[in-house]
């Protein structure tokens, strides 16, 4: 079947080709078997909604016509050798040889979405729009509004030559990876120069809408900020996550691990969405990967920023980012703070192992009700999945690890009433909203408001 994960060989034109030309194209190739293509430019995003990632000269995914079976478009799936599972050493997962995904047509999506219609809209980012659309659970037929299964739809931007690439890679690596805290990607449409993903509906959004959205939002419904006890069980389905990425036999690089790449179910299980950056892994004995630098800004890995080496562990130091987010209740990059404080790294790092300067450094929506204990091993945890050098973070096995103990540790203070640290007034309840990479255009003035806390000195 050729190496899904694979080549590395650039070539802008066919990409330009493939977005204006994708008919041609459709009845040639299978989005099951391309692979994402590295460039020398760097394509750097802000962490905040509506910036998309941009790539200066965007580079070419390659394809391959020796696949034979049904054309893009067809009702048939992808299947053939990805019907026989390989088993993985991570808990619950497993990685098809092959994407075995659903092929839709676009009518059967657009009768699903109701053409696409503006009160389905979920999200928006620089790939394009999320809708939420219905299929039958067993058929995946398009049902009405209401009847059967809720998906989400991502329709590609034509206009997007990166999202080309990056849509492939969404076949190539979710359509091959099946684990409890990865969205399930269910089908694709590829017709003429219509490109979509058909997932499953995460009903509660992105932990970047609730922990660090601070006005409610047009059209989302209003929800409280999350507990303690929340963030905790988030971060540990978020690791687990990542753990299976990173033990699986390609030590699959996630590459954009962020707040708004974390989907919610209806319950707060947590699920990795957007595998549009990942990477294959290094191979050979080798430490890393080469290529060129993407993803957003404030969650990157240092060593990766500066030289477009990817290891493994470059996704740790994400993981981190979005631990400091949590506990603090504070977004990645911030220019709307106080000079010396745009950069959550940078200036709160020095203060996560000082107990009293920690103390004021936590989320005051909190109200105080955390275990101190707990949350001082969770900072500790931070610290060190923030290191300077890789080979000092923590694998995300140990990092699973570590948030279980703290996790328990923090239902064990709860139960004897324990004293705990910081307090202060909770700031305005946050609205829900969606991710699948994508995030709604962001109202004025919003993100930005939220009590004053205690200088950190």
């Amino acid at each position: 079947m050729g190496n899904c994960f694979g080549s590395e060989e650039a070539d802008a034109a066919a990409v330009k080709a493939m977005a204006h030309h994708a008919h041609a194209r459709a009845a040639m190739a299978r989005p099951g078997m391309v692979a994402p293509q590295p460039s020398a430019h760097a394509a750097m995003s802000s962490p905040g909604p509506g910036h998309p990632r941009k790539s200066p000269t965007p580079s070419a995914p390659a394809t391959s016509s020796s696949s034979g079976g049904s054309g893009i478009g067809s009702n048939r799936s992808v299947a053939g050798a990805g019907s026989q599972a390989q088993a993985s050493p991570s808990r619950e997962g497993r990685i098809l040889e092959a994407p075995n995904l659903r092929i839709f047509t676009f009518a059967e999506l657009r009768a699903a979405t109701r053409n696409f219609k503006s009160d389905t809209l979920l999200g928006e980012g620089g790939f394009g729009r999320v809708h939420k659309g219905w299929v039958d659970e067993k058929t995946m037929s398009p049902t009405r509004s209401g009847a059967g299964m809720p998906v989400a739809v991502k329709k590609l931007n034509p206009e997007s030559l990166q999202g080309v690439q990056e849509w492939q890679t969404e076949v190539n690596f979710l359509g091959r990876l099946v684990h409890p805290n990865l969205v399930r990607l269910l089908g694709y449409c590829w017709e003429e120069k219509e490109l979509l993903l058909v997932y499953e509906y995460m009903a509660k959004g992105n932990l970047e809408d609730h922990l660090l959205r601070n006005e409610p939002r047009k059209g989302g419904g209003a929800s409280q900020p999350l507990s303690w006890s929340l963030r905790l069980r988030v971060a540990i389905d978020a690791a687990r996550g990542l753990a299976f990425l990173h033990s699986s036999e390609k030590h699959v690089i996630y590459r954009d691990f962020k707040a708004s790449n974390i989907l919610l179910d209806t319950q707060f299980h947590a699920k990795l969405s957007d595998f549009g950056l990942a990477k294959d892994g290094p191979a050979g004995g080798s430490s890393h990967v080469t290529t060129r630098v993407m993803g957003t800004y404030g969650y990157a890995a240092p060593e990766y920023v500066s030289t477009g080496h990817l290891y493994v562990k470059s996704d740790v130091y994400g993981f981190g980012v979005v631990l400091l987010e949590m506990l603090t209740g504070l977004r990645a990059l911030d220019t709307d703070r106080p000079a010396g404080q745009h950069n959550l790294v940078d200036w709160a790092k020095p203060h996560l192992a000082d107990r009293r300067k920690l103390a004021r450094l936590m989320d005051p929506r909190l109200e105080g009700q955390y275990s101190s204990r707990g949350a001082q091993r969770a900072a500790q945890l931070t610290l060190r999945c923030l290191a300077a050098e890789h080979t000092n973070r923590p694998s995300m096995k140990e990092v699973v690890t570590v948030l279980q103990e703290v996790d328990s540790m923090s239902r064990g203070a709860a139960g004897r009433s324990d004293g705990s640290v910081g307090s202060a007034s909770p700031r305005p309840a946050a609205r829900s909203g969606h991710g699948y990479g994508q995030s709604p255009r962001p109202g004025p003035g919003s993100e930005r408001a939220g009590p004053r806390r205690p200088p950190i000195s």
